[in-house]
């Protein structure tokens, strides 16, 4: 297992979470990590590119690297109780075969869409048996028990990703108000352009401080915290394809170079130039 993955402490984390008044949540990290989230418990609605998903007891969502999400807890005084799962994908490289693809059901979709599962009680109960698991090999320090716990996740992702053919192609229809999903696809498409709110107010023809409200309510974050995560993450697109920092830096809307880099290396934890060699080395 050394061989096939020498640091898999950070190539594959398990958390089994339980809050009682959770605190403000910015959008996760940019990182290349794919994330696998159950949920257990609580009054949550969750926003992923350009939906807002409702959750109940059970559900499954998952996502990739560049998707943009994050939980919008809709009460600060409940119980609240997840399972969550970040996996580097090459971790699943050694284990995928021509005929089945265990990344299949995060990188054959469209961005933003088919994100949730609803699972029924038995196969609430089957995924439950594979956590549970997976958290023992984790905690135990017996010989084996690393390679028993990433089997148990490769077994967890063939299970979903069953779940995800059986599923089809069913679209769920979007929470957001219509002028709101016109704004996040305006967004996307003018990441190089002036966003300022003077700009977004005009292109849905709405008061800003109401925009701003309603932004707020439906999605967790402000409007500033959306652009600058898709802008970073246009910018790791751009890099991973060759573009140089500077063109990087123009083509997703940042005016200022020297704010650029500062934002990058908060966001991603480096520089744009590292990220960029640390991607062609992989």
């Amino acid at each position: 297992m050394q061989e096939l993955y020498p640091d898999l402490k950070n190539a594959l984390t398990f958390r089994h979470a339980i809050v009682y008044e959770p605190g403000h949540q910015e959008f996760h990290k940019h990182h290349d990590m794919y994330e696998i989230y159950f949920f257990l418990s609580g009054d949550v609605h969750y926003f992923i590119e350009k939906q807002v998903y409702p959750l109940q007891y059970g559900d499954l969502l998952i996502m990739h690297s560049n998707e943009l999400h994050r939980p919008n807890f809709q009460s600060k005084k409940q119980r609240y109780e997840n399972v969550v799962i970040h996996f580097n994908p090459k971790l699943t490289e050694a284990f995928s075969s021509p005929q089945f693809d265990l990344l299949a059901c995060f990188t054959n979709r469209v961005m933003g869409e088919q994100n949730r599962m609803r699972l029924n009680p038995q196969q609430i109960d089957d995924i439950m048996k594979l956590y549970e698991r997976m958290e023992v090999h984790r905690s135990q320090a017996k010989a084996g028990s690393e390679v028993l716990y990433v089997a148990t996740f490769i077994e967890l992702l063939v299970f979903i990703n069953r779940l995800f053919q059986n599923q089809g192609n069913h679209k769920e229809q979007g929470m957001l108000p219509d002028k709101l999903a016109s704004l996040l696809t305006y967004i996307d498409e003018n990441l190089e352009h002036d966003l300022s709110l003077d700009v977004l107010e005009q292109v849905v023809f709405m008061n800003r401080s109401y925009l701003c409200r309603l932004f707020k309510k439906h999605t967790g974050s402000t409007i500033h915290e959306h652009i600058l995560f898709k802008r970073i993450a246009k910018a790791k697109q751009l890099l991973r394809e060759g573009c140089t920092v500077t063109d990087a830096c123009q083509l997703v809307g940042f005016n200022d170079y020297s704010n650029f880099i500062r934002t990058f290396k908060k966001a991603v934890g480096l520089p744009p130039r590292q990220y960029q060699s640390q991607q062609r080395r992989v």
